[in-house]
């Protein structure tokens, strides 16, 4: 149930000018402790995000037989043991509204020996799964469906292996549903060849990183294209190394701190942002630049400075979808109109990202239309109201970068953004020096 709770998003009454230091990437925080928990041996995971969908990812884990250990700043990881040879009793995972969670552990549990049942939150539950119960059935595995066709609630029924072998896999409305099935191929009997069947192939970013975390643990992956030019990757079966790895800060979760700047004139600079990562949210560079900012490094840390200007972008975000939200909001307070396309699996998300955005900015006074893959946002004087976030942390956090220019805008549900970024409006009116006793939840 959505709460009620209303936050009132503080007005940025000068330019920001703060020091960010973001929490560990989510997406790599949810590969690197699958990846720990389907190996031979102990890994440290340093830096990794603590949030509520990692609190899932490793109460999943658990459930099937990792133990993850929070020691001296590290998280420590020892594997699942191998299957019993009998029948383990039915376990239940619960992946509240993780598509990490939802989506990846899946085809780790067809290795449990054993019924996993999976369900989630009540919006979860409208998410599609037919990529993951198709990939599953592909490799053998019996799956039950207890809900709508292709939707949570589903029992796998797992028998302790995976055959490998050739699976196509149509991930046009999630690049989840080709990194299900590359982070646990390792563990296949056979060399697992996957093909890509879909028309599009969203978020392409997210595979690139999957793949490198499976060459870091010693996997071989390849990536290329078949005869008919489909995306095909292939992976060879192989022991997963332990690693003891320090997480990269979550590029992602820096983007409205980062707009923060560009909204009110300031400078923002985030700390230990990687030289070379596969993160989306590094696209943030040139985005922003091209919406009037000015942005450079200083060594490891990266520097967006307002200058007064925020230009209409038209732009395809279809390798970095979950920037969407974000460059949305600075789109609202531009002095041009925006086309943001390539998006249409935003749809498929936490809630409809692209009639969510639409509805609410609208509502703010910037006439936003959907489009079959996008949004047009046409800005306009923008006036307070109450900004529904639907459970969504993303939308909160777009909530509240325009309120950093429109007074009276209320949030509903701003705790949403603990999905990802637990503290977040803690570093929001840090970074607006703002006392938290004066402008917090009404």
């Amino acid at each position: 149930m959505v709460s009620e709770v209303l936050w009132n998003a503080p007005v940025a009454d000068r330019p920001v000018d703060a020091l960010v230091r973001v929490p560990g990437s989510k997406s790599l925080t949810a590969r690197w402790m699958l990846l720990a928990a389907a190996a031979q041996q102990p890994s440290e995971l340093r830096g990794a995000l603590v949030s509520r969908d990692t609190r899932l990812m490793r109460d999943a884990l658990e459930r099937l037989g990792a133990i993850l250990e929070a020691r001296d700043d590290a998280l420590l990881v020892t594997p699942i043991p191998p299957p019993p040879e009998h029948p383990a009793a039915p376990l239940e995972i619960h992946t509240g509204l993780a598509g990490t969670v939802m989506r990846f552990v899946p085809m780790l549990a067809a290795l449990h020996h054993g019924d996993v049942r999976f369900t989630g939150d009540e919006p979860a539950l409208a998410r599609p799964m037919d990529p993951v119960i198709d990939a599953l059935r592909q490799q053998g595995v019996e799956v039950t469906e207890h809900g709508a066709p292709g939707r949570l609630p589903i029992t796998v029924h797992g028998t302790g292996r995976l055959r490998g072998g050739r699976i196509e896999v149509d991930s046009s409305a999630s690049s989840q549903f080709i990194s299900n099935v590359l982070l646990v191929a390792a563990r296949a009997d056979d060399a697992l060849e996957l093909v890509h069947v879909g028309d599009k192939l969203p978020s392409l970013p997210h595979i690139d990183m999957t793949a490198e975390t499976l060459r870091e643990v010693g996997i071989e992956c390849t990536h290329d294209t078949d005869e008919q030019g489909r995306h095909r990757w292939r992976v060879t079966p192989g022991e997963i190394r332990p690693v003891s790895i320090v997480v990269e800060p979550d590029l992602s979760n820096a983007g409205p701190f980062l707009a923060a700047a560009v909204a009110t004139e300031g400078t923002i600079a985030v700390d230990d942002w990687p030289e070379v990562t596969t993160q989306p949210g590094d696209a943030y560079r040139e985005l922003l630049t091209r919406m009037g900012a000015e942005v450079w490094r200083e060594g490891r840390t990266l520097c967006v400075r307002g200058t007064g200007r925020i230009r209409g972008i038209d732009a395809d975000l279809s390798a970095v979808g979950e920037l969407t939200p974000t460059i949305a909001a600075l789109a609202a307070l531009a002095d041009s109109p925006s086309t943001l396309r390539g998006v249409g699996h935003l749809r498929g998300h936490e809630t409809d990202r692209l009639k969510a955005l639409a509805t609410e900015l609208t509502k703010l006074g910037a006439r936003t239309l959907e489009l079959e893959d996008g949004l047009e946002i046409h800005p306009g004087p923008l006036h307070g109201e109450v900004f529904e976030t639907y459970e969504d942390h993303r939308l909160a956090t777009a909530a509240a970068i325009i309120g950093l220019r429109v007074p009276d805008l209320q949030v509903i549900d701003i705790g949403t953004t603990q999905k990802t970024l637990p503290d977040f409006v803690g570093m929001w009116l840090s970074m607006l020096h703002t006392d938290p006793l004066e402008d917090g939840e009404a």
